[in-house]
C-alpha cells in the first residue's frame, strides 16, 4: 500500500464508480410526489401503507443474507443484481396499465418487493467493494475523503430530481412547457404521472451500466488480492459467514456500541423526518414550499461530509457522539415549540446529525472490519437500522392512539382536524424525552462494553 500513498482515491476505477453507484442508484425523481404518485394511478391510501410495508420486510428479510452473499460470491455481481433489479422495478412502473385495480396493486407490489431487494442487494456491498479497492490500491486513510466527495455529490444529484421530479409531475407546467416547445398535445395527469419514473428509470439504466464496468477483488488474510472465482466457496457458506459475523460484533466493543449509537439516533430522527409535512403545515409554511425546502435540506449534503471528515480526523468517536447528542437535542427540543416559520431550523440540526451519523456509521465501522466479513458486517448495520426504525414506528402508533383517546374523551370543540393536530403536537413532546432516556442508557452501555478498549478514545 506504500506505493500508493500518494495516488488520489479518484485514480481508482471502482472509487469512481462506487461514487457513480450511489448518485445513480438514489437519484429517484418519483421522491417528492411519492404518497401522490400511488394514488393517482389508483391505489388506495390503506394499499400504499401495505406496499411500503412490504417494501420494509423486503429490506429486513433480505438485508443480512445479502451481505454475506457478497462476501461469498462477490460485491460487484451483486451490486450488478442490484442494477438489473432496480430497472426492473422501474420498467414495470412506466408500463402497468391504468384502471385495472387488482393487476395494478399486484404489479405495485412485485414493484415493491424488487425495490427492496435491490436495497437490500446494494446495501454493504457498494462500499466493502470499494473500501477493498482503496486498501488494495490506495490508501485507506483517505476513505473519509471519498464518502465526502460522494455525499456531496448524491446530495447534488438528489436536490435535481427533488426539483426536476416535481416539476414534471405537474400536468398544468409541463403543457406550457409542451406548447413552447411546439407540441400541441393535451399532457393530462395519467400521461404526467410517468415522467418522474421515465426519468428515474433511465438512473437505473445508468446505475446497471456503472456495475457492470467494476472489477471484483477479495483480499486475503495477508493482503493478496485474489478473484472471486478461485474462491472455492459456496453460496451455502453465506449461512456461516451471517453467524460469524453477528458473533464478531457481539464480541467486539467498539463496533457494537457504534451499531447501538447508530440504532438511537436514526431511528428517533427518521421517524421525526417522516412526520416533516404536518410539522412544516403547523408551523405555517405553504404545502407549495415542501419540495423547495426538501432541496434546500439537501443542500447540507454538500458541506456537513467536510465537516464530517474533520472530525474523524481530528476528535475522537467519544467527541463526536456528543456533539451528535447535544445538536439532536436542540433539534428534538425546538420542534415543540412549533414556531411559526422559524421552525424549520431545529429540523435543520435534526439532518445535519443525520449526515454526520451516516458519515461516521461508514467510517468507523470500515476502520475496524476485516474484508473478508466488512459487506455482511455493514448488512447488520442496515438491518439493524431498519428494525429499530420499525419498532420507534409501531411505539409512536401506540402513543397516539393514546393520545387521541386521552383527548376524545375530554371535553372539547376542537373538531376531528383539530384533535389530530393536538395529538401531533402532543405526541412531539414526547421525542426529546425518550431520546435523553434512551442516550443515558447507551452511555451506561457504552462504558460498560468499552471499559477495556480505547477505540473510542483515538481519532482518526
Amino acid at each position: 500500500m506504500a506505493d500508493h500513498a500518494d495516488k488520489s482515491p479518484l485514480a481508482i476505477p471502482n472509487i469512481r464508480f462506487f461514487i457513480y453507484f450511489r448518485v445513480f442508484f438514489n437519484a429517484r425523481f418519483y421522491y417528492p410526489v411519492f404518497t401522490i404518485l400511488f394514488l393517482d394511478f389508483g391505489l388506495t391510501l390503506q394499499q400504499f401503507a401495505l406496499l411500503n410495508a412490504v417494501w420494509a420486510a423486503s429490506i429486513v428479510l433480505l438485508e443480512v443474507p445479502s451481505g454475506a452473499l457478497a462476501d461469498i460470491v462477490g460485491r460487484r455481481n451483486l451490486l450488478v443484481f442490484a442494477g438489473v433489479l432496480m430497472v426492473a422495478e422501474m420498467a414495470l412502473l412506466c408500463l402497468v396499465p391504468l384502471g385495472r385495480p387488482k393487476l395494478l396493486f399486484m404489479i405495485f407490489l412485485l414493484n415493491r418487493i424488487l425495490s427492496g431487494a435491490a436495497e437490500a442487494s446494494a446495501s454493504g456491498a457498494d462500499e466493502a467493494l470499494a473500501y477493498d479497492s482503496l486498501k488494495e490500491e490506495g490508501n485507506t486513510q483517505d476513505w473519509g475523503r471519498v464518502l465526502e466527495i460522494q455525499m456531496r455529490r448524491q446530495s447534488i444529484a438528489y436536490i435535481g430530481a427533488m426539483s426536476l421530479g416535481a416539476a414534471v409531475y405537474d400536468p398544468s407546467l409541463m403543457q406550457r412547457f409542451a406548447d413552447w416547445v411546439g407540441f400541441h398535445g393535451v399532457l393530462s395527469q395519467n400521461i404526467t404521472l410517468r415522467f418522474p419514473l421515465y426519468l428515474t428509470l433511465g438512473m437505473a439504466v445508468l446505475t446497471l451500466l456503472t456495475t457492470l464496468r467494476m472489477k471484483e477483488a477479495v483480499m486475503k488474510p495477508d493482503g493478496e488480492c485474489i478473484q472471486i472465482k478461485d474462491c472455492g466457496r459456496s453460496i451455502a457458506d453465506a449461512f456461516k459467514v451471517t453467524l460469524q459475523a453477528g458473533g464478531w460484533i457481539l464480541r467486539t466493543p467498539f463496533p457494537l456500541v457504534i451499531i447501538a449509537a447508530g440504532l438511537l439516533f436514526d431511528s428517533t430522527i427518521r421517524m421525526i423526518i417522516t412526520l416533516n409535512s404536518q410539522y412544516y403545515r403547523l408551523i405555517e409554511l405553504p404545502e407549495a414550499s415542501f419540495g423547495l425546502i426538501g432541496s434546500g435540506l439537501a443542500v447540507l449534503g454538500i458541506f456537513i461530509p467536510r465537516v464530517a471528515r474533520t472530525l474523524v480526523e481530528n476528535h475522537s468517536p467519544t467527541f463526536n457522539l456528543a456533539v451528535m447528542a447535544v445538536t439532536s437535542i436542540l433539534g428534538l427540543g425546538g420542534m415543540t415549540f412549533f414556531m411559526p416559520i422559524l421552525g424549520i431550523f431545529p429540523v435543520v440540526l435534526l439532518f445535519s446529525v443525520m449526515y454526520l451519523l451516516n458519515f461516521f456509521l461508514s467510517h468507523y465501522l470500515n476502520r475496524i472490519t476485516d474484508s473478508g466479513q466488512r459487506a455482511t458486517v455493514l448488512s447488520f448495520k442496515g438491518l439493524s437500522l431498519n428494525l429499530a426504525y420499525g419498532l420507534i414506528g409501531l411505539l409512536y402508533s401506540l402513543l397516539l392512539a393514546l393520545l387521541r383517546r386521552r383527548i376524545e374523551v375530554s371535553p372539547n370543540d376542537l373538531g376531528a382536524q383539530g384533535v389530530e393536530n393536538t395529538v401531533f403536537i402532543q405526541s412531539i413532546a414526547w421525542f426529546p424525552w425518550y431520546f435523553l432516556l434512551a442516550f443515558a442508557a447507551l452511555v451506561v452501555f457504552a462504558r460498560f462494553r468499552l471499559r477495556h478498549s480505547d477505540e473510542h478514545k483515538r481519532p482518526g
